[in-house]
């Protein structure tokens, strides 16, 4: 390669990695998060303040419990990718479809909240790898816990890891440039 086109690669690189930096800094600093999951779109996503009750149907960026078997496992098998969440675990994008008081109940392979099936909530029994899944079993969502979902049928969400701590809420999700593969 002739000088001439090193110093213009390395000018391009350099460039690339100025870019790739300043998205990383307005995600740090400015909410947004790039979501590359296929659970919800793919693309630019920004946390929005929430100064209200969390509602069913709200789509929220939300932290894992790094200490529970189920979220240790996901790690393991690399389901949650590495993000700024305790444990070093991604925020998830997810949206609620249970309240604390709820029921939840297993019926055949799907989810029924207060015995109303919940749609696109068929339980796998094995990841893309073949390896087992366990399922959440039933139960009422705590105080203080929110039953959170996705319609993607590989989705790793409250199916798996049951009720997630409220606590752990970040903000509401809203798309800011995103698409379907």
């Amino acid at each position: 390669m002739r000088r001439k086109d090193r110093r213009g690669a390395l000018l391009i690189l350099s460039f690339a990695g100025m870019v790739v930096g300043g998205i990383a800094a307005a995600g740090t600093f400015g909410g947004y998060r790039i979501n590359t999951t296929p659970s919800f779109p793919l693309g630019l996503w920004r946390i929005e303040a929430l100064s209200r009750e969390v509602n069913v149907g709200d789509t929220l960026f939300i932290c894992p419990p790094a200490d529970a078997p189920a979220i240790k496992l996901a790690r393991e098998r690399l389901y949650l990718p590495a993000g700024l969440c305790e444990g070093g675990i991604a925020p998830l994008i997810k949206t609620v479809v249970a309240l604390p008081g709820q029921t939840i109940a297993i019926e055949g392979d799907q989810v029924a909240i207060d015995g109303a099936r919940l749609a696109h909530s068929s339980i796998q029994e094995a990841d893309g790898q073949g390896r087992a899944l366990t399922a959440f079993t039933e139960g009422v969502v705590p105080v203080g816990a929110l039953f959170v979902h996705s319609d993607y049928v590989a989705s790793f969400d409250s199916r798996y890891f049951g009720p997630i701590p409220a606590g752990g809420v970040l903000g509401l999700a809203r798309e800011v440039f995103t698409f379907q593969p």
